[in-house]
């Protein structure tokens, strides 16, 4: 907002709309000063994550037991020509995070158990993720798909289903109705903890 504001300078025309985008942040933060990222022990150490595209904006966010420590949501940096294309290059960003975390925590000597998962919403993607058979129909995703295809073949990272419904990523890539929002806001261990 910071950045919108600093355009008005030389963009009258839009100082309205900039200062009632901004009134409604400024609300949502007044009304939930004692939210943010609420860190608790925790004896599961894996890491798992969730990725999720929707047009052009991507998202994914890690988590390393139940702490969220990870995450992102922007416009995707190409220009995709399928929503596979654009689901994919989530995924693929979402992997590269969770190996970068994994080499960190080697260095830190925290060793997981298992591969990470990495929850995904979109069926042809995550067979296609483990399938080479589909590889002709999609020379457009070529670098990410082999990426992706390397990573699970070597048993590096797990890609699993889950339903749209339960798709944590959401809150990064669309607008959500408030059940879903005040739900996932929960889910990411945002929401203020219990009152002893």
């Amino acid at each position: 907002m910071g950045a919108f504001q600093y355009l008005t300078f030389t963009h009258p025309n839009i100082c309205f709309s900039v200062n009632k985008a901004c009134q409604f942040i400024l609300c949502y933060l007044k009304g939930t000063v004692s939210h943010g990222l609420h860190i608790t022990r925790s004896s599961f150490f894996a890491l798992h994550g969730f990725t999720d595209a929707d047009f052009v904006i991507g998202g994914y966010l890690v988590f390393f037991g139940q702490m969220l420590i990870s995450w992102k949501s922007g416009k995707q940096r190409t220009v995709a020509r399928s929503s596979t294309e654009v689901e994919y290059k989530a995924l693929a960003d979402g992997i590269a995070e969770v190996i970068w975390l994994q080499y960190l925590l080697t260095d830190l000597q925290i060793l997981s158990v298992s591969a990470p998962i990495i929850w995904f919403d979109n069926f042809g993607v995550t067979y296609l993720s483990a399938n080479l058979v589909f590889h002709a129909h999609t020379k457009h995703v070529e670098v990410n798909y082999h990426f992706v295809q390397d990573r699970v073949a070597k048993k590096e990272i797990q890609i699993r289903f889950i339903s749209s419904q339960d798709q944590l990523a959401d809150v990064f890539t669309k607008p959500l109705p408030t059940a879903s929002f005040t739900a996932f806001r929960f889910k990411l261990r945002v929401d203020p903890p219990p009152s002893a």
